[in-house]
C-alpha cells in the first residue's frame, strides 16, 4: 500500500499524514481494533464517539484505559503496556506517589485560590522556576495549558516591542488554539480554518531531512541565514518563535541557535522558545536550551510540569519584561491553582532528589547506542536521532513508508509497547524519565521484533508483486 492508496482509503489529504501525531482514520487502526478490542470495550468506545465531537488525532479513540503507574498504562482488558507516548506529561512517571501525596495534602487545605489572592504553593513554584531558569529569566506567569502560555508570550512580545509580526517554523507545533496554529506550521491544524493571525511569517526549520537548501546530512546553517534575511527584509518583526528541538525529533546544531540568537539581537526581535514537551529533564538538562549555550527572552514550559496529574504551564520571561502592569496577559481562572502548583513543586523535587537528569543522560546514551545498532541490522530504519530520553526512529520503505511505520506502531502496541508516529514515518520514543534499564531493554526487544516482522512482510509482498509482473510480461509475449 503506497501513500496515495493509504490517502484514498482514509479520506484525508496525503499531507495530513505529515503531522505531529498519528491519525485515527487509517485502515490499520480499524484492523487493530478488530483484532484487539473486546465487546465490552467496544461499547465504551462507541459511547465515547457518540458524545464527543470527532476530530483528527483524537476522537474516535483507540482504546479505554483503567490504570497507569510508572512507565506503564493498563487498558480495560488488563493489558499492561510500556508507554513511550504519554503526551510527554510523564517525566516522573504515572501516578508518582510523591506528587499524589503533595496534591492530597493541598486538597485538604486550599484546593482553589480566588482571584485577587495568591497562595504559598504558587509563590514557591514561581520562585523555584526563576531559580532554575537561565540567569536573565526571572519573572513567571502560570496558565492551565501550554497553548495558553504561548498566547501570553505572544501578547508580551507585542507589548515589549510594539510589533505584531512573528517568524516561526514550518512543521512546528505550539498548540491547537487559533493563535498557536497561526504560528504553527502543520497543515492538519491550519487548512480551511479561515483567516489566521496577521503577520505570522514562516521559515524552514533546521531539519536536514527535508532541507530546501539541500544541505545534506549536516546543517549548513543556510536556514539560519534565511531567517535573518526575513528579519532584515521585514524590518519590524517582534518575535522569533520556535521549539528548541522539534519533538519529531530533530536536533539543530549548536551553531544554529547561536546564530538565531544573534540575529534576533541585531534586528530587535524577542526569541521565544517553546519547550513544552521536553523541558524538565527529557533531554538530560532541566531546560533544553542549556545544550545550546543561549538564553531566550521568553521560555515556555508545560506538560510534565503538572506531574502527569494536572494541566499546568509556565511562561518564564526576562526580568525587564515585567511591563504589563496595567493590562492582562493571562488572567486565567486557574492561573495560580494551589493544587496544580503543589504537583509541580513535587515534580521538580522528585527530579532533583532522584537525580533524574543523570539517569536520563546515562540511559539515553545506552538507548541511542542500541537504536544505532538496530539500524545497522534493519534496512527499514532510515535514521535514528536522540538526546536523553527523547528519541526518534525514521522508517523508509520507499512508497510504503507511511503504511510500514503504522504497521510497526500497531504491532508494537499489540506486543505491549505504546508510542506515537510523528510526521508520518518517525517513531517517537518518549518514555517516563524514571523508566528502568530493564524496562527499556524490554521495549527495545519489542520494537526490533516488530520491525523484523514488517520487513519480512514487505519483502514477501514485493516478491509476490515481482512474480506477478513477470507472469504478466510472459503472457503478453
Amino acid at each position: 500500500m503506497n501513500q496515495n492508496t493509504f490517502t484514498s482509503m482514509s479520506g484525508v489529504a496525503g499531507e495530513n499524514f505529515l503531522t505531529e501525531g498519528d491519525l485515527n482514520l487509517s485502515p490499520l487502526r480499524e484492523r487493530w481494533t478488530a483484532e484487539n478490542i473486546d465487546a465490552a470495550t467496544r461499547l465504551l468506545l462507541e459511547e465515547d464517539a457518540k458524545y464527543f465531537l470527532h476530530q483528527s488525532l483524537s476522537t474516535p479513540c483507540l482504546n479505554v484505559l483503567r490504570a497507569c503507574e510508572g512507565a506503564y498504562i493498563e487498558d480495560r482488558q488488563g493489558r499492561r503496556i510500556l508507554d513511550f507516548h504519554g503526551n510527554a506529561v510523564h517525566q516522573v512517571g504515572f501516578r508518582n506517589p510523591k506528587v499524589i501525596e503533595a496534591v492530597i495534602r493541598q486538597l485538604q487545605v486550599l484546593p482553589f485560590c480566588t482571584r485577587r489572592y495568591t497562595n504559598e504553593p504558587a509563590i514557591l513554584l514561581a520562585k523555584k522556576l526563576a531559580q532554575l531558569a537561565p540567569d536573565s529569566l526571572g519573572k513567571v506567569l502560570l496558565a492551565p495549558g501550554g497553548a495558553l502560555a504561548m498566547g501570553m508570550a505572544l501578547k508580551l512580545a507585542r507589548m515589549a516591542t510594539g510589533r505584531f509580526k512573528t517568524v516561526s517554523m514550518w512543521d512546528a507545533f505550539h498548540g491547537a488554539s487559533l493563535d498557536t496554529i497561526s504560528i504553527g506550521g502543520e497543515a492538519l491544524f491550519r487548512r480551511d480554518i479561515g483567516p489566521l493571525l496577521p503577520g505570522t511569517e514562516h521559515v524552514p526549520p533546521p531539519n536536514t531531512a527535508e532541507c530546501p537548501f539541500k544541505c545534506g546530512s549536516q546543517c549548513s546553517l543556510q536556514c539560519a541565514e534565511y531567517l535573518e534575511y526575513v528579519l532584515r527584509k521585514e524590518g519590524d518583526v517582534g518575535a522569533v518563535i520556535a521549539e528548541t528541538v522539534r519533538s519529531a525529533p530533530f536536533f539543530p546544531p549548536r551553531e544554529y541557535w547561536q546564530a538565531v540568537r544573534a540575529a534576533c539581537d541585531r534586528h530587535g526581535a524577542l526569541l521565544i522558545l517553546d519547550e513544552i514537551p521536553h523541558a524538565l529533564g527529557r533531554t538530560g538538562t532541566m531546560f533544553t536550551c542549556e545544550h545550546y549555550g543561549i538564553e531566550p527572552d521568553i521560555l515556555v514550559i508545560g506538560k510534565g510540569l503538572g506531574g502527569g496529574l494536572l494541566p499546568l504551564a509556565a511562561l518564564i520571561a526576562r526580568k525587564d519584561l515585567d511591563i504589563a502592569t496595567d493590562r492582562a496577559l493571562g488572567h486565567y481562572t486557574h492561573e495560580k491553582n494551589p493544587v496544580a502548583c503543589a504537583a509541580a513543586l513535587a515534580t521538580i523535587a522528585y527530579i532533583e532528589e532522584e537525580d533524574i537528569l543523570s539517569h536520563v543522560r546515562s540511559l539515553g546514551a545506552f538507548t541511542l547506542e542500541q537504536l544505532n545498532a538496530m539500524q545497522a541490522r534493519h534496512w527499514l530504519i532510515h535514521s535514528v536521532q536522540g538526546q536523553g530520553l527523547m528519541l526518534g526512529v525514521t522508517i523508509d520503505a520507499r512508497d510504503d513508508s507511511v503504511e510500514a511505520a503504522e504497521d510497526i506502531m500497531y504491532k508494537a502496541l499489540a506486543a505491549g509497547l505504546n508510542f506515537k508516529l510523528t510526521m508520518g514515518t518517525t517513531i517517537q520514543l518518549m518514555p517516563a524519565l524514571c523508566i528502568t534499564r530493564t524496562e527499556m531493554e524490554q521495549a527495545l526487544r519489542i520494537l526490533e521484533q516488530v520491525i523484523t516482522d514488517v520487513e519480512a512482510r514487505l519483502i514477501s509482498s514485493r516478491l509476490v508483486l515481482q512474480s506477478q509482473r513477470r507472469e504478466l510480461t510472459d503472457s503478453q509475449r
